[in-house]
């Protein structure tokens, strides 16, 4: 008899722990969108939005992330030639704090250095049909920024820093369900580059929403925020706009182990004393997941479009993420 309970036991804890095992699997197979900042000239070097999920990590969840981004920037107009690289890298950690709230925080690192790109874009934009948009008149492999409006003359970026920042932001669950996810948050920006033409202090702060769907394979990602500049100045020493919004979507496919990514980002014009970067920019990105067991690392292309001045001409970004 003692033998016969003694199996029971054994097996009702073996069902037991099956469903809490999957349940953990679950809780670590959803990050949400690409973990990819702005490329935009003007927004990448200053505080805009993520596309962030509507939907909450498990309570006291963290996941700790980096990335690296290389990105060839190109903008021509009657007041300014932009023909540059800019490289980031990004470290963070989110954290799960309760049922309802979130804080990720995390630093960036933006500098100028000769990422080879130019080829590649040019290459790129032949293949798929797109209009090189004046950069076959340049010599490749330039890394410069020209005005004599504004009196800016910068032959050789290489080595200069374009962001120094940290970003904390919290988030606010307002409601979740099986398909559907819905927070708010805010985010306050510090941003600190000491020396060289894009040398700032600066504060800035934004709030948004974010609503995510899902079910079985399908997921999809949408944010809507407002960011709030103090009143710094760009680098032709003209005020930058003390307001911008961003709208972002996305979408991804999950099959097993993969998963594959299409998001959309508008981000509004940030000054208005050059045509082109008073514009809207829009940036499409394509990226694939693969995920590990607690972790996945990601691969995203970048490609402006619609307005083609106004972000990067080609951008990539390869990222890593570890839950626990």
């Amino acid at each position: 008899m003692m033998s016969i309970k003694a199996n029971l036991l054994v097996t009702l804890s073996g069902l037991a722990v099956v469903p809490a095992a999957q349940a953990q699997m679950v809780d670590f197979d959803d990050y949400g969108p690409l973990r990819v900042y702005a490329q935009s000239p003007m927004q990448s070097i200053n505080h805009s939005p993520l596309l962030r999920s509507g939907f909450s990590l498990p309570n006291d969840q963290k996941e700790w992330y980096i990335t690296a981004n290389i990105g060839s920037m190109w903008s021509e107009s009657d007041v300014l030639l932009a023909d540059y690289y800019q490289n980031t890298l990004t470290g963070g950690i989110k954290w799960q704090m309760s049922d309802a709230l979130m804080l990720d925080i995390n630093y960036r690192w933006g500098f100028s250095a000769d990422n080879h790109l130019d080829s590649l874009t040019m290459w790129f934009h032949d293949a798929f049909g797109f209009d090189q948009n004046g950069r076959q008149d340049q010599a490749k492999h330039q890394n410069q920024i020209h005005s004599d409006k504004y009196g800016i003359h910068i032959d050789d970026l290489s080595g200069e820093t374009l962001e120094n920042a940290i970003t904390a932001y919290l988030g606010y669950q307002l409601l979740q369900s099986e398909h559907h996810g819905l927070s708010i948050g805010a985010s306050l920006y510090l941003k600190s580059v000491d020396s060289g033409p894009f040398a700032e202090d600066s504060f800035a702060q934004s709030i948004q929403i974010n609503y995510s769907y899902k079910n079985g394979p399908h997921h999809v990602n949408s944010s809507l925020g407002v960011s709030f500049i103090e009143d710094t100045e760009s680098i032709s020493t003209n005020s930058y706009d003390d307001r911008f919004t961003t709208i972002a979507i996305g979408y991804e496919y999950r099959s097993g182990r993969h998963g594959w990514l299409a998001e959309i980002h508008r981000y509004a014009g940030l000054v208005s004393w050059d045509e082109n970067f008073s514009d809207a920019s829009h940036e499409a990105l394509l990226g694939y997941r693969y995920y590990l067991n607690t972790s996945a690392i990601e691969f995203t292309l970048v490609e402006n479009f619609e307005n083609m001045d106004n972000s990067a001409d080609i951008a990539y970004t390869l990222g890593y993420r570890q839950k626990f």
